[in-house]
């Protein structure tokens, strides 16, 4: 049994907002902070449950008198707290569901069942030497392929019945999710030799592998319809990561067994991660470094027409996050009203944040959106 949920926090719902300035306050309302510096030393990556109930994602605890601070992080459950108005306000319950002294990553809700999760964790002791990974040569911009790592799903009403759901030890295996139906899993593996993107329909137990550039190619997702992804990738160079779009091939079977097109989303000398789906699928919000690789900031990119870009050409994006430190990490609730986010805003180490997400002008990308 490598995983388990050993401990369970109760912890009290807070309120504290940061203001947005002019410029975030095209996108966003007032911010929350949804997890405590002075509960956890980091937290991060966090996403909804389909219900916007619950948040799952992964942190490092402040040790105990006399421990020092783990290095890996540890996966987490919370449900969210709502004011009178209906508003966001907080966590409460939070519930450690990953084991004691294992790396943990890349968790997600079930889109149907509301107590099963997946995550990447560490399912066997780890090897004393350091797996090397994605790397960016000008500076700390790094993670690791430890290949004890593999997908797991947890029931999350009986911890004992969690097991393996794409799992070899041998090969780094991580950054999975369920598709819209719960039939396909996507996810990245070393298998391969380098990080590529797989999907395994679950009902068949049939793997493809789906992209295959030379590099790392990781973080992908599915569209809200289920009939495209996205991801990153640095085939083009290691300092860099640039993202994609693909629309997917399905046999008569339902199985996802190819990729029909990829479109390339940004072409440009930045640093471009986590894209994650508007639930129009017109858009994707995503990390960059365009402002700086120590500025890195929140960006929404139009991806609702690429067929008219032209090769190495941008599509339209515009900048959402405005704070002078990291901003990254994105994502939107089911129905796109609320935003949360991994941010130093307001503190010093990375916390979840979490707001409104007002904007509606979805003809922003248009050469006529002004009429």
């Amino acid at each position: 049994m490598f995983l388990h949920c050993i401990a369970t926090i109760f912890y009290s719902s807070f309120l504290l907002q940061s203001s947005t300035n002019e410029n975030e306050a095209k996108f966003f309302g007032p911010p929350v902070l949804l997890t405590s510096p002075s509960m956890f030393v980091k937290a991060g990556e966090s996403y909804f449950d389909p219900q916007t109930k619950r948040i799952i994602f992964q942190a490092i605890e402040h040790p105990k008198d006399g421990e020092t601070v783990h290095d890996d992080y540890s996966m987490y459950v919370a449900d969210l707290t709502f004011d009178a108005k209906g508003a966001i306000s907080g966590t409460e319950n939070i519930v450690k569901i990953s084991n004691d002294d294992s790396a943990n990553t890349c968790g997600w809700f079930h889109p149907s069942k509301q107590n099963k999760v997946l995550f990447a964790t560490t399912t066997t002791k780890r090897k004393d030497e350091q797996v090397p990974g994605y790397q960016r040569d000008s500076g700390d911009y790094r993670w690791a392929f430890p290949p004890e790592m593999n997908i797991v799903e947890c029931e999350l009403t009986n911890p004992k019945l969690q097991k393996p759901l794409i799992a070899d030890n041998e090969h780094y295996i991580a950054e999975g999710s369920w598709s819209p139906d719960g039939r396909h899993v996507l996810y990245c593996s070393l298998e391969d030799g380098d990080g590529d993107i797989y999907v395994k329909d679950l009902e068949r137990n049939i793997t493809t592998h789906l992209i295959q550039a030379p590099g790392y190619d990781g973080g992908p997702f599915f569209s809200p319809d289920g009939q495209r992804i996205t991801y990153r990738s640095d085939r083009a160079k290691n300092d860099l990561l640039q993202l994609y779009v693909s629309s997917l091939k399905f046999d008569e079977h339902g199985t996802i067994i190819g990729i029909q097109k990829e479109s390339q989303v940004t072409s440009n000398q930045h640093v471009n991660w986590g894209p994650f789906w508007h639930p129009t699928g017109k858009a994707l919000l995503y990390a960059t470094s365009e402002m700086g690789h120590y500025n890195y900031e929140v960006y929404m990119v139009d991806v609702s027409d690429l067929k008219s870009l032209k090769e190495g050409e941008d599509a339209p994006h515009q900048r959402v996050t405005h704070t002078p430190s990291f901003d990254g990490l994105p994502v939107f609730s089911a129905d796109g009203s609320w935003l949360m986010w991994t941010s130093k805003r307001g503190t010093d180490t990375s916390q979840l944040w979490v707001a409104p997400f007002t904007f509606n002008n979805w003809n922003w990308a248009k050469k006529d959106a002004s009429k």
